[in-house]
């Protein structure tokens, strides 16, 4: 993000629903030259066909029953800043042709008007979708996807950074805690092992649910067991590396366990896994 957010190259954030691509795509206009300028979000896969391309592109005055006046789309509004297409392998086969052409030419055409508007705006796109596959099958547009494609982030599930949770978790709690005006807490160490050996198919989305969950629930000053719900319990690995030690704080934690999957990586070669790390 801290390499690819001040260029003006489009990006593709690619990872599955609740890994936190949005907040990818809001950091990187952050860090952009635009970032004074306009984040415009879209998500493609929230209306309907029609709808979406009058969103995108705008109108003219008397283009369709009901157009009482002249409306810019998204790509207008964005004008000088970002436009992030969210759910972009949701877009129908005729606005990807559409796209193209306003990526390619840096001009739309709203509807019902009779000449192109220039546009000044850096492309982010995301998607959850396999776009390789949808491309064999027809259903997407190869040049569309290597047009967005100059840049490429792919975000883990969390399953693949176990690691992350200590950190999450006080992240998340510290947040939530301010939206429902319940003091911080902690956790013990089986809270935080429970949530270690979880799968998390709904990613930090679903991780941010049982901790609102829990702390919303919690009678007491420490957040344990009794405060998860029941499929967090089930019988499981144990990750003894998640877990804090005695004296060792939640990111020292997370330190260790990189520092021995590393390690474990590279055979124990320590000059290599200093590099790497």
């Amino acid at each position: 993000i801290e390499q690819v957010g001040p260029s003006e190259a489009n990006v593709l954030i690619l990872g599955e629903s609740g890994t936190g691509k949005e907040l990818v795509a809001q950091q990187l206009h952050e860090q952009s030259a635009r970032a004074g300028g306009p984040l415009v979000k879209v998500n493609c896969a929230a209306l309907p066909e029609n709808l979406l391309e009058s969103e995108l592109f705008g109108y003219v005055r008397g283009a369709f029953t009901g157009a009482a006046q002249d409306k810019p789309g998204r790509f207008q509004l964005a004008g000088g800043g970002t436009l992030f297409l969210d759910e972009i392998g949701e877009l129908p086969l005729t606005l990807q042709a559409k796209i193209l052409r306003a990526l390619q030419e840096r001009i739309v055409e709203p509807l019902g008007g009779v000449a192109p508007v220039s546009i000044d705006v850096r492309f982010i796109a995301a998607t959850n979708r396999d776009l390789p596959a949808m491309i064999a099958d027809g259903k997407f547009r190869e040049d569309l996807y290597y047009r967005l494609n100059v840049l490429e982030i792919r975000i883990p599930p969390l399953r693949e950074r176990i690691e992350d949770i200590p950190v999450l978790v006080d992240y998340l709690l510290d947040k939530l805690g301010r939206k429902n005006n319940r003091p911080i807490r902690t956790v013990s160490r089986e809270f935080l092992n429970a949530l270690c050996r979880h799968e998390w198919r709904g990613n930090v989305r679903e991780l941010e649910n049982v901790l609102e969950r829990a702390l919303i629930l919690c009678r007491a000053d420490t957040l344990d067991l009794r405060d998860l719900p029941d499929h967090l319990l089930a019988p499981g690995a144990p990750s003894p590396s998640c877990q804090p030690q005695p004296g060792e704080n939640p990111l020292e934690a997370a330190e260790r366990q990189a520092l021995q999957e590393t390690l474990r990586k590279y055979a124990g070669h320590r000059e290599r896994t200093a590099q790497a790390l």
